[in-house]
């Protein structure tokens, strides 16, 4: 599905943003792609949909090169970019603009959508709020049923109860076939969609896993002081830390407490899950 190997992207001020990417990313999957505002998630995603292209190193989605844009690999994804700028028209004019693009796209799709995010599909989006365009763009996202959907940030803008009727959504929505990748800063939105979880820091992919290995490989739960941990944080609870699991432990893994044992320990995780 993606493949890339020694990518390696900057802008014209030279500074990397992405160095030596090598990553594989199978079919069927909800990806979370984690970091800092900064640190080249939109980049990454904007290379992989062909919208920029990696001064060195390969990348092939789809068995295509993503930055030829042929019109059957644009058939094949959806990008939701983080500030969605959308037409002065009703919402149900803009999913028949793009209906005649995407062959799999599904009414009965863009209708749950509608329903579950309470869209008025008569209303001129220009009048909108702009959490209400967000919705409108996701609904599209999730109808055209694209092999890859990229989303960007894609909760900015919603509030708590439609970040819960998103996560609805996108469990309902996606069929087995379909390869998701949602880039976010804001961890807790995703602890209950993504199948496989990558850390971006520092211009580099630092853990692409997927969580079933993550919580064979790590333990999440309450530590004592002297416990030998990756990473711990004072919680209302206690001390919750992240450590090896050496003991079989069966804890549910916290993207939160993942990601700072990641970004604070790199050299120590690259061991535990030999990347």
């Amino acid at each position: 599905m993606i493949q890339l190997k020694d990518v390696n992207f900057a802008y014209k001020s030279n500074k990397p943003v992405l160095r030596n990417i090598t990553l594989e990313m199978g079919p069927g999957r909800i990806y979370g792609l984690l970091g800092k505002n900064g640190e080249g998630k939109t980049t990454l995603l904007n290379i992989l949909c062909g919208q920029l292209f990696p001064q060195s190193g390969q990348c092939r989605v789809l068995d295509a090169e993503p930055k030829k844009r042929a019109v059957d690999f644009l058939q094949q994804l959806f990008i939701l970019p983080e500030e969605v700028k959308l037409p002065d028209v009703t919402a149900n004019a803009y999913m028949e603009m793009y209906r005649p693009f995407y062959p799999g796209f599904r009414q009965d799709l863009a209708d749950l959508c509608f329903k579950e995010f309470e869209i008025e599909g008569d209303k001129r989006i220009a009048k909108m709020s702009l959490g209400q365009k967000k919705k409108v763009a996701l609904a599209l996202a999730l109808s055209v049923q694209a092999p890859l959907l990229l989303l960007d940030e894609p909760t900015n803008g919603l509030d708590i109860p439609s970040k819960v009727v998103f996560r609805r959504l996108v469990s309902s929505c996606l069929n087995e076939n379909q390869t998701v990748i949602i880039s976010t800063h804001q961890v807790r939105d995703l602890e209950s969609l993504i199948d496989s979880v990558l850390i971006l820091e520092n211009c580099r992919i630092l853990l692409n896993a997927d969580l079933g290995k993550v919580a064979e490989k790590l333990f999440f739960r309450l530590v004592s002081a002297e416990e030998k941990v990756l990473y711990a944080e004072t919680s209302p609870v206690g001390l919750m830390g992240v450590g090896e699991n050496v003991g079989g432990e069966e804890t549910p893994v916290s993207l939160e407490l993942l990601f700072q044992a990641v970004t604070r320990n790199p050299k120590e995780i690259k061991q535990l899950f030999n990347v």
